[in-house]
């Protein structure tokens, strides 16, 4: 992560004089960076051993994901990522668009620096996937036909494409056999799903104090998530119909009187189960690879996730 930290900082000096501060900004956000660690652990190889390759394809994956934050937070309407003002709050919606495709092209100009074009071709497809997901999310704003294959089929896209990389490239840059790839490509995918639902579920239940950024964006913003699913699908028709005339009509839901009833309804319990079965499916994945090195610290991130989970979880559930 030191080594990281070092090479998003000389990213930051590729930009034009005129914009470097502001690609600094976005450069600079400590967010969790659960997609280098990815990087990492997938392609770990013991304590101490720094591989330059996984460094810059970690630093490639975080640069498309912070670009994706960039574009999200305008459509949000987002005032806080990570504790600080969102590039739209600061530099303007104009110009932050411009700032997230600025991101996304010097990924791409990294990532065709290596020796083997396929870590371009993969990044470059991941980039248009996760757009692509962000662009079927934003034309189902509004609508409350979305299913629940329609929702999975997104975060597939827009979240899990990013993880899948993230650890397909660890693997493979670092060595490893194609069958462990196969491996660490499928449990990068299940654990992306597990973490969208799970961040989902945060947009209804965390505390913005504690979560770094602007929760409710979802409700305000007319996307139909798990959390808002299972809500629906539990509401008497009247409790129904007045959450589902204001989501259609654009109107502002009270985010608080929402919350109260997802406790009530145990809406935690439920989406929590899904997260559960999907960090199941990525342990499975890594069985027959359990003698390699990066396994356990790979389930140990899993882990990670259900821990959090749990103590969203139990806050949900109280009165």
């Amino acid at each position: 992560m030191a080594a990281l930290d070092r090479f998003m900082q000389e990213q930051a000096a590729q930009f034009e004089p005129e914009i470097r501060e502001m690609a600094a900004y976005c450069l600079e956000s400590s967010g969790k960076r659960l997609r280098p660690t990815l990087v990492f652990l997938s392609g770990w190889q013991g304590e101490g051993v720094v591989n330059d390759a996984l460094v810059r394809a970690a630093g490639v994956v975080e640069m498309v994901h912070l670009a994706t934050l960039v574009h999200d937070d305008i459509m949000d309407r987002a005032e806080l990522r990570r504790n600080r003002g969102t590039a739209s709050r600061e530099f303007g919606p104009d110009t932050a668009v411009l700032l997230g495709d600025a991101l996304f092209a010097q990924a791409l100009h990294i990532a065709a620096h290596f020796p083997t074009t396929d870590v371009c071709r993969m990044v470059s497809e991941s980039t248009r996937k996760v757009c692509s997901g962000e662009i079927m999310q934003t034309l189902h704003r509004r609508d409350m036909g979305v299913s629940r294959e329609d929702y999975y089929r997104v975060i597939d896209l827009k979240t899990a494409e990013l993880f899948r990389v993230s650890c397909h490239l660890g693997a493979k840059l670092a060595g490893f056999s194609a069958e462990f790839v196969r491996a660490a490509n499928d449990f990068g995918r299940h654990l992306g799903i597990a973490y969208q639902i799970y961040d989902d579920l945060v947009d209804f239940l965390g505390e913005e104090t504690k979560i770094g950024k602007t929760l409710g964006t979802d409700l305000a913003s007319g996307k139909l998530t798990l959390p808002l699913m299972r809500l629906l699908e539990k509401l008497s028709a009247e409790e129904r119909a007045e959450i589902v005339g204001a989501m259609q009509q654009g109107r502002p839901l009270p985010l608080g009187v929402n919350v109260e009833r997802m406790r009530a309804l145990d809406i935690g319990g439920d989406v929590a189960q899904a997260v559960y079965e999907e960090l199941q499916r990525a342990a499975d994945v890594l069985k027959s690879s359990a003698g390699l090195a990066p396994v356990p610290l790979m389930l140990e991130l899993s882990d990670l996730l259900k821990k959090q989970l749990a103590g969203l979880s139990s806050s949900a559930s109280e009165p």
